[in-house]
């Protein structure tokens, strides 16, 4: 698992790295809240331990900026602010929990095992589709960073049909045959609601294979 840690008390931070590392976790370290963000804009983690207060930009800030480019990754934040108002606002901007300084590193690493046995429970009922969007067959849901996204009947059976067959090139005949229930529509209705899809989803997940057909590829999170 890959974590982002925003901290900017260098003898704290130093503490959490190394507990971390030797827990097996590979940890990004930063004391500066512009230079994570802009970490987070060129790579992918599974979490990030943010404090609040910190130069250049504040970690609540950061979650709010990181919402705006659709990226939801899981937010821990840990910081010695205890004002209910900003404890409030830390999981009214998507936080996961809260962790108020001083706090034993057991606790700390009891909170993020909590997060990854909740990753793990959603990833064994969901389909994962990109970094963002999962499908659960159980529920017959299409999910966004765990919240439900609403399509019409079509569309989310085309998210369900490309899902259930991932990694497989499905063509417009197939689909004309197994979602429009083979009647005789042109291949250019059937390629207009795929486009239209396409352009409703937050995250372009369905691959157009000019000239034959459509795939969702199998999604592998980074280590």
């Amino acid at each position: 698992m890959k974590i982002l840690l925003l901290e900017d008390e260098l003898m704290l931070q130093s503490s959490i790295n190394e507990y971390l590392n030797d827990m097996g976790y590979i940890v990004s370290t930063f004391s500066d809240g512009l230079l994570a963000f802009e970490e987070l804009e060129k790579d992918g983690y599974d979490l990030l331990l943010l404090d609040i207060n910190v130069p250049s930009l504040n970690g609540l800030d950061m979650i709010n900026k990181l919402k705006e480019q659709n990226n939801y990754t899981p937010t821990i934040f840990i910081s010695a602010n205890t004002d209910i108002k900003t404890i409030s606002e830390a999981f009214d901007s998507g936080a996961i929990d809260y962790l108020k300084k001083p706090f034993h590193l057991k606790e700390l690493a009891i909170r993020i095992q909590k997060e990854i046995e909740n990753i793990q429970k959603i990833r064994n009922k969901h389909i994962l589709l990109s970094k963002n969007y999962s499908l659960s067959l159980d529920e017959n849901i299409l999910y966004f960073n765990r919240e439900v996204q609403q399509l019409t009947n079509k569309k989310f059976q085309i998210v369900k049909y490309l899902a259930k067959n991932i990694g497989t090139i499905i063509t417009i005949d197939t689909l004309r045959i197994y979602i429009w229930d083979n009647e005789p529509i042109g291949d250019a209705t059937i390629r207009a609601e795929m486009s239209r899809l396409k352009k409703e989803l937050k995250e372009d997940f369905i691959k157009n294979i000019k000239g034959v057909g459509y795939t969702i590829e199998r999604y592998l999170p980074k280590a």
